[in-house]
């Protein structure tokens, strides 16, 4: 028997909206990598050229913090409205806004030509673009999970979150190819490249998400006119939540930032050639891309809590191998590290966050709880890493403080992962519903 066609437009939409969740992630962490490569390349002499080589590295990571502060701003904002008037627009704006701002980047003059305000410029706009990104995942991940069934949530989501290594690749592959040209003509034009392509993954994104229509269950809320009037604060007023959010999502997203953006400073401050860095960073993004779909089915059987706890356990048992392998000067030893500590590890840590954040709120408040929980722990994890990585490393001589905060990252996602109920068979309701028989 043939689908009817009310079934076979819900199917068709779920894809569509799994689609624009997993450019919208592309885009995302395109522009991180992208802008954490540069800077840890370039930005440091380019945007802060007095200061020490060093202090100029550690600088230019200071800036991508900055965009990591303006990430819960963005998250309560779109959040606020994408509770109130609908996900779908929200979600437009902040994949305009996003990858708007990653193309003025790509653009903006360097401070010998425009002097104290190209830093200035380039931390606005690195604020505006933290600003976006604080909305989106939030917004595409509910979206997937309020078109998904009951039982397979966790590998619908999973598109979302495919998104980061997808972008990854891309933004390593981009980078690789003009990190071929000679070290001054990449300071004087090379490093704008990427940043301007981003222009492409924006207008694909921006015509698949127009396609898609607003979440059936928020259509509901808007019907019976139930939706929150101030979501943050009924949000707040039940803060625990969020602040579990926070902490199970602090492993993946310290991994995710000391094992790329971090890396690529690290690795080749001890001797590692650029291409050969881009190159494990790739081999890791294509790995990946295999587990975290796998990874989210597996949570759908048995739970989110275990696929993450799985995750945090390794990627603290191999924090120092990890190190090891990188400071050994191998090439092979280099992917091997990359692709144990982020292509596997922070993988099963990630994996499920798509669904167990969205399963931990109403609908009335989803993307208001679920983007603070995902920005609070970037802001925490991945936010500030590189730039507490950098300074230690410079400060003691040695890479032992990223093994430490690697491991400690990871155990504390490990320790709050306890204190989460499972929610892998829940109903997605007005409240993070009672589990389903």
């Amino acid at each position: 028997m043939s689908p009817s066609p009310a079934a076979s437009d819900r199917t068709r939409q779920l894809r569509r909206v799994a689609l624009s969740g997993l450019l919208g992630t592309a885009v995302e962490f395109y522009d991180f990598l992208v802008y954490g490569t540069v800077a840890a390349l370039v930005f440091g002499e380019l945007f802060f050229p007095g200061a020490d080589p060093a202090v100029g590295t550690i600088a230019a990571f200071g800036t991508f913090a900055a965009g990591y502060v303006a990430r819960p701003i963005g998250g309560i904002v779109f959040g606020h409205f994408g509770d109130r008037l609908g996900r779908k627009k929200m979600l437009l704006l902040t994949m305009g806004l996003m990858g708007g701002a990653s193309f003025l980047i790509g653009l903006l003059p360097t401070y010998d030509t425009i002097g104290v305000w190209a830093p200035v410029l380039l931390i606005t706009l690195r604020v505006l673009q933290g600003i976006a990104i604080g909305g989106e995942w939030g917004g595409a991940t509910l979206m997937v999970v309020e078109h998904a069934g009951e039982r397979r949530r966790g590998l619908w989501s999973s598109f979302t979150q495919m998104g980061a290594p997808l972008g990854s690749l891309i933004s390593a592959s981009v980078v690789a190819m003009v990190s071929t040209l000679p070290k001054d003509q990449f300071a004087a034009w090379g490093w704008r490249v990427p940043f301007l392509l981003s222009v492409l993954l924006l207008g694909v994104g921006l015509f698949v998400r127009l396609q898609v229509v607003e979440s059936p269950l928020f259509a509901e809320v808007k019907k019976d006119r139930a939706e929150s009037r101030l979501p943050i604060l009924d949000v707040l007023k039940r803060p625990r939540p969020v602040l579990l959010a926070c902490c199970v999502g602090i492993g993946a997203f310290t991994a995710q930032s000391l094992l790329t953006s971090y890396l690529i400073a690290y690795a080749t401050g001890i001797g590692h050639p650029r291409p050969q860095v881009l190159t494990a960073l790739t081999v890791s993004a294509a790995v990946a891309l295999v587990v975290l779909p796998c990874a989210s089915a597996l949570s759908d059987r048995i739970g989110r809590r275990p696929v993450v706890l799985t995750g945090a356990l390794l990627s603290a048992a191999t924090a120092f191998p990890v190190l090891a392998l990188v400071d050994s000067g191998s090439s092979g030893a280099l992917i091997l590290a990359v692709v144990i500590g982020h292509g596997i590890s922070q993988s099963l840590m990630y994996a499920p966050l798509g669904a167990l954040f969205s399963e931990m709120f109403g609908t009335r408040v989803r993307y208001t709880g679920a983007s603070l929980g995902y920005q609070g722990a970037t802001l925490v994890g991945a936010g500030f890493s590189p730039l507490i990585a950098g300074s230690l490393v410079a400060s003691s001589g040695n890479g032992t403080p990223v093994a430490l905060l690697l491991c400690g990252g990871s155990l504390i996602t490990a320790l709050t992962v306890w204190f989460v109920r499972e929610t892998n068979r829940t109903s997605l309701g007005d409240d993070p519903a009672s589990p389903l028989p």
